[in-house]
């Protein structure tokens, strides 16, 4: 022990400690070897570089014990500051738990306390200026654990922005029409997606919250995209075992519309048969939820082109224009039934609630306006087509 005049400064610790840092270092290394490996490797490979640095790390942590100051330490931004956040930069980009790192870094900072503070005791350091000492390496450490911590988080939110950047054009690349396979084999590797058999399109109205929040709980295999006023998914095998049902559960109360399975290569086909699908919804023409169009191919095939099909009804229902609203509804009406029931006099009367002889009645009527020509394959097929996808006996507006 020294005589109480021998007292020394906290700064007479720093060549007895930069001294022993040889030991400290290897201590650690040793430690870090039952539990993380990989840091013992490094520190070994890299002792006498970690050896120098830390000899002027030293110098900058008692030089901020010595301070008088009353205020928490800070180690402010510096050289150690922008070090320890590239290494947790480093640790995310290695694929690495940041948890693992922090726990190396208490594990050597309950080393090096061990050596400093038995080299200040045997100094007979002051315990105001031990408490300092103390106060100062725990700060230091919570720092630059800190940093690291931000590194790692930061380098992680980069990730994720350029993985959705690329997934973003990834599907974009899918639903455009220049989607020659070998590019989309090129955009799917940077955008780590896995390329499935097939894969449909999925369409959620971009005001429906519940809907964004649905589609937000699919799983990753999902791509997901936004466009003006719609929320786009394009979702991996939909025809898989058990994915139907799950799709259909996943997307219950979102008012979503699924487009036809197809090879990933025809995607925009999937695309614009669900963009047509969604206009049904709208128009309540189609009501389930979700809607899968490959369960409506019929309604789509004749709804997508409204002008076609207004045209269609015009030209097949034009014997009944000379009648009266009433008239025409009846007649469209019992023609429809007629139709739908090959002629079954009997069955027609049931569904309409009519007796059989007012059936014949109006069947004979109908034949009158519309002559041989019901007789005819061809124009019951156009008529069926005509009146099942309009209102019973509404006809179609004339230019």
């Amino acid at each position: 022990m020294r005589p109480d005049h021998e007292i020394t400064r906290l700064g007479d610790l720093e060549p007895i400690v930069v001294n022993r840092l040889p030991a400290i270092l290897g201590e650690v290394r040793d430690l870090l070897g039952e539990q993380h490996p990989d840091y013992a490797a490094f520190l070994a490979e890299e002792f006498d570089e970690v050896v120098t640095a830390s000899q002027g790390f030293v110098h900058r942590l008692i030089s901020l014990a010595e301070q008088p100051e009353e205020r928490f330490p800070d180690l402010e931004p510096g050289v150690e500051q922008v070090v320890f956040e590239e290494i947790g930069r480093v640790q995310y980009r290695q694929g690495r738990d940041v948890t693992s790192l922090l726990s190396a870094y208490r594990m050597g900072a309950r080393v090096a306390w061990r050596h400093v503070s038995e080299t200040a005791l045997g100094l007979d350091v002051q315990a105001e200026a031990f408490a300092s000492l103390a106060s100062t390496v725990f700060a230091i450490v919570d720092q630059l654990s800190e940093a690291s911590l931000r590194g790692y988080l930061l380098e992680q939110a980069d990730a994720v922005r350029t993985q959705e950047r690329l997934r973003d054009e990834l599907t974009e690349l899918l639903l455009s029409d220049r989607a020659d396979m070998a590019t989309v084999r090129a955009a799917a590797v940077l955008a780590r997606w896995t390329i499935p058999r097939s894969a449909a399109v999925v369409l959620v109205d971009q005001d429906n919250e519940l809907g964004r929040a649905l589609l937000a709980r699919l799983d990753d295999t999902c791509l997901r995209l936004r466009r003006p006023g719609v929320l786009v998914t394009v979702v991996p095998d939909p025809s898989g075992p058990g994915r139907r049902a799950w799709l259909a559960r996943a997307l219950r109360g979102a008012g979503a519309v699924v487009g036809a399975s197809v090879p990933v290569g025809r995607l925009p086909a999937s695309l614009r048969i669900a963009e047509v699908t969604a206009r049904l919804r709208r128009d309540h023409l189609l009501s389930d939820d979700p809607v899968f169009a490959d369960e409506h191919l019929d309604a789509i095939i004749v709804h997508r082109d409204d002008r076609l099909l207004d045209a269609l009804r015009r030209r097949s229902l034009a014997p009944l224009d000379e009648l009266s609203e009433s008239s025409r509804e009846r007649l469209s009406t019992t023609l429809t039934s007629w139709l739908r029931h090959l002629g079954d006099r009997k069955a027609i009367a049931e569904e309409l609630h009519i007796h059989p002889q007012t059936v014949r009645y109006r069947m004979g009527q109908l034949h009158t306006l519309f002559g041989p020509s019901l007789d005819d394959p061809s124009t019951r097929a156009t008529l069926m087509l005509a009146l099942n996808w309009g209102p019973a006996g509404q006809q179609p507006e004339v230019d």
